[in-house]
C-alpha cells in the first residue's frame, strides 16, 4: 500500500469531499492562494474556484462565526485555524454557537461545521503557540472533537467529519504533518465513537493521543526488554469517546497509564480516569497513571519545553512504576 504524509492525507479529504458535495466550501487565514500555512489545502483553490476556497483576515471570531451561519443556512463550511491556541479568540462562537444552536433552536437547524485547527508543540512556539487545549472543549456539549495521530486515521474521520451534521473540531498535531502512512486509494470513512487497539499487549493499558501515539509506540522493544508487555489504545476521537475499549483493555490488564501532550490539571486524562474508575475500578491493580505535560506555558527553549511535555524516556520510567508492587 502506498504511504503518504499526514498532510497529504488530509488534503485528499479535502478533495474527495468537495468534489463530492458542492455545499461543500473552505475559508480561513491563508488556505487559497498558498494552500495554507501548513500546506494542507494546497490545490483547492485551482480546482474549485474563489467561490469555494477562500483566504480571510486576521479574525478568528468572524471566520467561526460566520461559518455557524453558513452552516445553519443549508452549506457545509470547513474553516482553519492556523493556530488551536487561537480559538481562544473565537470561544463564544465556538462554546455558545457552534455547539449550542442546534439545541437552542430545538432540532430545527443541523450545524454541519468542521473546524480544522492545528495543535502541540513543535518550533519555538512557546506560550500562545505551542498548546493542546482540547480538554477546554471537551468540557462543551453540543461539540465533537477528533484527534487524529496517523495519515490513515486523518483522511479517514476528515471525510467523517464533513458529512456530520454537527459541528466538529478537528485537532491535527503540528508535528504529524510530515509524517508517512499507508492510505488506501480507495474510498473509506472511519466512525466516530470507535477506538483503535494500536497494539495489543497483556500487561498494562496505555490510551494515547494525537502525537503520543506514535510516541508510545515507539517504547514498545524499550519496555519489552523490561518484561512489560504494554496494549496500546489510540481513542482517535474524545467526543465521542470509546470509554467501552479502554474498559475492556483495564479489564483485561489491571492497569492504565494515559499519555497525552495536554497540561495534566482536568486534561482529557483527568476524565477518562474518572470514567474508568467509575466502570471498572475493582480490576485495577495500580493507581491510574496520567502521563501529561506539566502545568506551565509551553516554555520556547527546547530544553525547557522538553522538560515539560512527555518524552520517551519519562514514558518508560512511568509505566515501569506502574508494574512495581
Amino acid at each position: 500500500m502506498r504511504k503518504i504524509k499526514f498532510a497529504q492525507a488530509l488534503n485528499e479529504a479535502l478533495h474527495e469531499e468537495m468534489q463530492r458535495d458542492e455545499r461543500v466550501f473552505i475559508y480561513g487565514e491563508d488556505v487559497a492562494a498558498v494552500g495554507g500555512l501548513w500546506k494542507v489545502t494546497v490545490g483547492l483553490l485551482d480546482k474549485f474556484g474563489s467561490d469555494r476556497v477562500k483566504d480571510t483576515p486576521l479574525s478568528e471570531a468572524a471566520i467561526v462565526g460566520t461559518a455557524v451561519g453558513a452552516a445553519i443556512t443549508g452549506t457545509r463550511p470547513i474553516v482553519e485555524i492556523m493556530f488551536a491556541d487561537f480559538l481562544s479568540v473565537c470561544f463564544d462562537e465556538v462554546y455558545n454557537k457552534a455547539a449550542k444552536w442546534r439545541y437552542a433552536h430545538g432540532g430545527m437547524f443541523k450545524v454541519p461545521l468542521v473546524i480544522r485547527a492545528s495543535a502541540g508543540a513543535t518550533f519555538g512556539g512557546s506560550a500562545e503557540h505551542a498548546q493542546c487545549n482540547e480538554a477546554l472543549f471537551m468540557h462543551t456539549p453540543g461539540i465533537k472533537i477528533a484527534l487524529p495521530s496517523n495519515p490513515y486515521d486523518a483522511k479517514g474521520l476528515l471525510k467523517t467529519a464533513i458529512r456530520d451534521d454537527n459541528p466538529v473540531l478537528f485537532y491535527e498535531h503540528r508535528a504529524l504533518y510530515n509524517t508517512k502512512g499507508e492510505v488506501p486509494e480507495e474510498e473509506y470513512t472511519i466512525p466516530f465513537g470507535k477506538a483503535d487497539i494500536k497494539k495489543e499487549g497483556q500487561d498494562v493499558t496505555v490510551v494515547a493521543t494525537a502525537r503520543m501515539v506514535s510516541r508510545t509506540l515507539s517504547v514498545v522493544e524499550d519496555l519489552e526488554e523490561e518484561g512489560i508487555d504494554i496494549e496500546i489504545i489510540d481513542p482517535r476521537t474524545i467526543v465521542p469517546l470509546d470509554i467501552e475499549t479502554i474498559n475492556q483493555s483495564v479489564k483485561k490488564t489491571g492497569r492504565l497509564a494515559i499519555v497525552e501532550e495536554e497540561n495534566k490539571t482536568g486534561g482529557v486524562g483527568a476524565e477518562i480516569t474518572a470514567l474508568v474508575q467509575e466502570n471498572v475500578f475493582d480490576y485495577l491493580k495500580k493507581p491510574i497513571l496520567r502521563i501529561s505535560s506539566l502545568d506551565v506555558p509551553i516554555p520556547f527553549n527546547d530544553r525547557l519545553k522538553n522538560m515539560v511535555i512527555p518524552g520517551t524516556s519519562r514514558i518508560i520510567e512511568e509505566i515501569k512504576s506502574l508494574m512495581k508492587k
